[in-house]
């Protein structure tokens, strides 16, 4: 080999030798470009979440956030049943029942707001079935309580300025004085206390209720997640009827936003109050300035007085001793107040009697019911014109359900049936109603058992052994057929009969709350079947057969009497002979009621379940 072919060799060498740096380059690098590629895109994703969440928490009052919450909630619900309600794992089923219990109470409590009303209308959507639900459902659903921390005086100015153009008070406010601290506040709105500008400054007080501004920015995220949430459960999850009053809860919570329409329901329920000559002396609807109320602010005169929720303060208002030592959670735990010296006439019934007229009246002759009455939204006062009587103030009209006249009609008669037993009636208006098990439909109007079948009959003998033997799988397998049995077309059935029943269980709950001074199935039925013998479009023979009818039903009426006053009879020797806690003519029925839930269902029913 030549000195040059030597030296060629060495020089290609060396050329291919420097050809592989950069390919050798090219084998380090890829690693780090892909490393920066999932850098920047983890980056990008956070600061994107970041933003998202931000501009949701300071300018969507939180909405989507909270709807994140409540799609994953509902999906964890129904993937634990999916998963976990098997037969193989029934004795882990009252587990389950405890975990779906909290989540659904931690999400409405958590979201707040709207949440909190969306809970009560789903809870009487299905309270009518209350004993077809698992007992830890049954207790959380009863925890829920309308009630929210209140929004700072910053926010409420901020709502003044923009409803009226001015501040709450000062020289160009509002009003003479307003009270910055809310005296209570509640899911979708706070409410203070003020006093009108009048030249002698003598102006009147008064309550103004100030809606929150997260709630208008919530609500159509908050009813269309509670639309499809219940679309997927209907559809896909659990395959039960639940969709079918959606529609007619969205509209109704909807309504409740706006005041102006809040206002105009307390001036109509003031004119109907007005027209009876029962309730017009001894209810009262505190007057609203329509000048000072707009879509999220109303003004209503201020009424001092005792709030129904005040157990102790009702008793030593009506002068009488309260005897119950184990108040419920709903009732005032205040110290014990002497006896006024010159308490108010009629004692705890006449104020009982009144509300339950008054609501009965709402249902059964006016055809306009107001859909909240808790014992927070009553007052009793000193009558005005008579104080030493008591009369009843009737607060938040924001809620109403305007029942038709045919269905008013029908509703009475179902009631007149009941009271009655009569069996053709009560069968015939549930199969109208889309209804198929009619004497369960019976014991969840009533709020008392109604059975058409005999102890002695042997489908019962056999159902009741039956049910021993089940355990909890095949169980909730039955409850869940009995609710489909229950609702057999929800077309027919009138959605009404949500608000009505959620209107009738408080009042039960109110009576049962002061020891059932009064017999609440026989006033509403008194109010049902005259409501009958008025209806205008009667002709002469059919009021009269009406009126035949009213006077027989009064005979049973008596019965229900008799029921009623050994009860009490029971309760005062139990207290006064034996020291012991008497039992009440709606503990009676409750007490009742679990008996029935249990025979019939297998389920131990929470306490209060029916109270609403």
């Amino acid at each position: 080999m030549t000195l040059r072919h030597v030296l060629s060799s060495r020089r290609n060498l060396a050329l291919r030798t420097h050809s592989l740096k950069p390919y050798s380059t090219v084998q380090v690098s890829p690693p780090r470009t892909r490393l920066s590629k999932w850098t920047r895109r983890v980056v990008y994703t956070t600061v994107g979440i970041g933003s998202i969440w931000f501009f949701d928490k300071n300018f969507n009052a939180s909405a989507l956030g909270r709807n994140v919450r409540t799609l994953t909630t509902c999906l964890a619900i129904a993937l634990d049943y999916k998963f976990n309600f098997t037969p193989d794992k029934s004795d882990k089923i009252p587990e389950l029942h405890e975990r779906v219990a909290e989540r659904i109470y931690n999400l409405l409590t958590t979201n707040g707001g709207l949440y909190i009303k969306i809970g009560e209308s789903i809870r009487q959507a299905i309270a009518n079935n209350a004993a077809l639900l698992p007992r830890p459902i049954q207790e959380k659903f009863a925890k829920l309580f309308d009630d929210a921390p209140q929004v700072s005086y910053e926010v409420v100015r901020k709502v003044f300025e923009a409803e009226f153009g001015r501040h709450p008070s000062g020289p160009d406010g509002v009003f003479e004085i307003f009270e910055e601290k809310a005296v209570a506040s509640a899911s979708v709105a706070q409410v203070h206390k003020a006093k009108l500008k009048s030249p002698d400054g003598n102006g009147s007080w008064v309550a103004v209720k100030v809606q929150k501004p997260d709630v208008t920015q919530q609500v159509d995220w908050d009813l269309g997640t509670y639309r499809m949430v219940m679309w997927l459960y209907e559809k896909w999850f659990f395959d039960m009827p639940v969709y079918f009053v959606v529609d007619f809860i969205s509209d109704h919570l909807r309504k409740e936003l706006d005041f102006e329409l809040e206002a105009k329901n307390a001036m109509q329920t003031a004119k109907f109050v007005a027209s009876e000559p029962r309730l017009a002396d001894r209810v009262y609807i505190p007057k609203v300035y329509s000048e000072f109320t707009t879509k999220k602010v109303m003004t209503a005169e201020w009424i001092d007085g005792v709030r129904l929720s005040d157990r102790r303060g009702i008793m030593r208002l009506m002068g009488e001793e309260d005897t119950d030592m184990d108040l419920s959670p709903t009732t005032s735990r205040t110290p014990p107040a002497p006896p006024l010296s010159h308490p108010l006439k009629g004692g705890v019934s006449q104020v009982m009697n009144t509300m339950v007229e008054l609501f009965s009246a709402q249902i059964f002759s006016w055809g306009w019911v107001h859909c909240d009455p808790h014992p927070g939204n009553v007052i009793i006062r000193l009558h005005p014109d008579r104080p030493r009587y008591p009369q009843l103030v009737l607060l938040d009209h924001g809620l109403y359900v305007r029942l038709s006249d045919e269905f008013r009609r029908q509703y009475a008669t179902l009631w007149k049936g009941l009271m009655t037993v009569d069996v053709g009636v009560i069968k015939s208006v549930a199969s109208e109603w889309g209804i198929g098990t009619p004497d369960l439909f019976a014991s969840a109007t009533l709020l008392r058992p109604v059975s058409f079948s005999s102890k002695d009959d042997p489908e019962v003998a056999k159902f009741a052994s039956d049910l021993e033997r089940m355990d909890s799988y095949e169980r909730g397998v039955m409850m869940k057929q009995k609710l489909k049995n229950f609702l057999t077309d929800t077309d027919k059935m009138p959605k009404e009969l949500v608000f009505i029943g959620r209107n009738m269980r408080i009042v039960q709950g109110n009576n049962q709350m002061f020891g059932s001074p009064v017999n609440r199935i026989r006033i509403t039925g008194y109010w049902a079947s005259r409501s009958l013998t008025r209806e205008p479009s009667l002709g002469v023979s059919a009021r009269l057969r009406e009126y035949r009818s009213y006077v027989a039903f009064l005979g049973f009426n008596f019965a229900f009497d008799l029921a009623f006053w050994f009860t009490k009879l029971k309760a005062w020797i139990r207290v006064r002979l034996f020291g012991l806690k008497g039992e009440g003519f709606e503990d009676v029925l409750e007490r009742s009621m679990r008996d029935f839930a249990k025979d019939n269902f297998g389920v131990e029913m929470a306490d209060n379940a029916f109270t609403g």
